[in-house]
């Protein structure tokens, strides 16, 4: 898979009208578009107002596309090529996040406090606990859990294994896996922030 900074297009259908917003970033996509939707409330876009009982929303995530490859009304077909459809991953996540935002927040907040260097998931584990120790351990996991993976989503946080960035395809499989919060195993997986 090619290594590129992801970022988001997007597209709001409600017949007959269409209009899409090209090379956001999670917090543009996050802040115009998907926290409104998940809220209920109007989208003001494209000299349009968009309800999300009447409207449909797609996202993708992918690179960045030049000018060249947008103009023309090209944009959504070379969206298409190169990108995947994550919606109903960012949607979620979102809706997920409306529920526990507090808690997530300040957990991602402390991540990368202590994220000058690498860390493990045993060391996020050890701050939800630390945050939270009248929690249950599997209410500290799954803190833990969130918090990563919308900071692995968002792009402020890189996954690792034996020192390489992990390809996306991999993260679930990888945040899932007892052994990644337990330090337990041979995998050596680490979290770090972009550019370090």
């Amino acid at each position: 898979m090619a290594s590129y900074a992801p970022v988001y297009h997007l597209e709001l259908r409600q017949f007959p009208h269409v209009a899409r917003a090209f090379n956001l970033t999670r917090e543009q996509l996050d802040a115009r578009f998907v926290r409104p939707w998940v809220d209920g409330s109007i989208i003001d876009h494209d000299q349009r107002r968009w309800a999300p009982e009447r409207t449909r929303l797609t996202i993708y995530e992918g690179p960045e596309l030049r000018v060249d490859e947008i103009g023309m009304g090209r944009g959504w077909g070379s969206v298409m090529r190169s990108s995947q459809d994550v919606t109903a991953t960012v949607v979620a996540d979102a809706e997920r996040g409306a529920k526990a935002r507090p808690e997530v927040e300040a957990l991602k907040g402390a991540i990368t406090e202590v994220a000058a260097g690498p860390i493990s998931g045993d060391d996020v584990m050890a701050l939800a606990a630390a945050a939270h120790p009248t929690w249950r351990a599997s209410e500290q996991l799954a803190l833990a859990e969130q918090a990563v993976w919308e900071m692995l989503h968002q792009g402020k946080l890189v996954l690792t294994a034996g020192g390489e960035a992990v390809d996306r395809d991999r993260w679930q499989s990888i945040v899932l896996s007892w052994a990644t919060w337990t330090g337990v195993g041979d995998a050596a997986v680490a979290l770090q922030l972009p550019g370090d």
